[in-house]
């Protein structure tokens, strides 16, 4: 039996990872052989180039160097946590995956969205999600909640400029585009209880 890969996308502040962990225990809770995990990280390795990547002290970062380490901990994250997990036939909630270096390093650091992807060909080959979800808030919506949560960790991606995070959200949108049988839309200027709703009514039909 093969496992079912769920990525969840989406900008700064768009409230995916708060969504991921509440159905990832309303999945646990219905009986499903569900893990959740997140990139970069999840795994030992990852979470140090995580450390460094994130690190707003790392601000010289130039865009290929920061591609490449994020392509890396996903290689390594991909073989050690999520390819075994498929093997047993778990669900994979990820929160973020490919769609997220093709939007911030492929768009908004101008290095292009091919480009990107080839990198991370390389580092994933053809294990791509099965379901992504993209949790949609204007840009400046989702600076501001950042900014309103004492609690959030603050990394290098939060000193970006307004623009900068602009051009993340419209990387995204030519993702839906390129790729509209993986990726669905969700709206996530709304409360957090129909954001969850509407995620999880999603995650179930196609679990159906």
């Amino acid at each position: 039996m093969s496992g079912y890969f769920i990525t969840f996308e989406g900008g700064e502040g768009a409230g995916k990872t708060s969504i991921l962990h509440a159905i990832y225990n309303k999945l646990k809770d219905s009986g499903y052989d569900v893990i959740m995990t997140r990139e970069p990280g999840g795994i030992n390795i990852a979470e140090k180039v995580r450390s460094i990547i994130l690190d707003p002290n790392n601000t010289e970062m130039e865009g290929r160097t920061e591609a490449l380490l994020y392509a890396a901990a996903r290689r390594q994250h991909l073989v050690e946590k999520v390819a075994p997990a498929l093997k047993q036939g778990k669900i994979i909630l990820c929160d973020r995956f490919i769609d997220s270096s093709l939007a911030y390093q492929g768009h908004a650091r101008g290095l292009g969205i091919d480009e990107v992807f080839t990198i991370n060909q390389f580092a994933i080959k053809d294990c791509m999600p099965d379901l992504t979800l993209f949790f949609d808030i204007d840009p400046k919506k989702g600076l501001d909640r950042i900014a309103a949560n004492k609690d959030r960790e603050r990394n290098r991606l939060d000193l970006e400029n307004l623009q900068f995070h602009q051009l993340v959200y419209e990387g995204y949108q030519i993702l839906t585009e390129r790729f509209p049988n993986r990726i669905q839309t969700i709206n996530a200027d709304q409360s957090m209880e129909a954001v969850e709703k509407a995620a999880f009514d999603r995650i179930i039909s196609k679990l159906k």
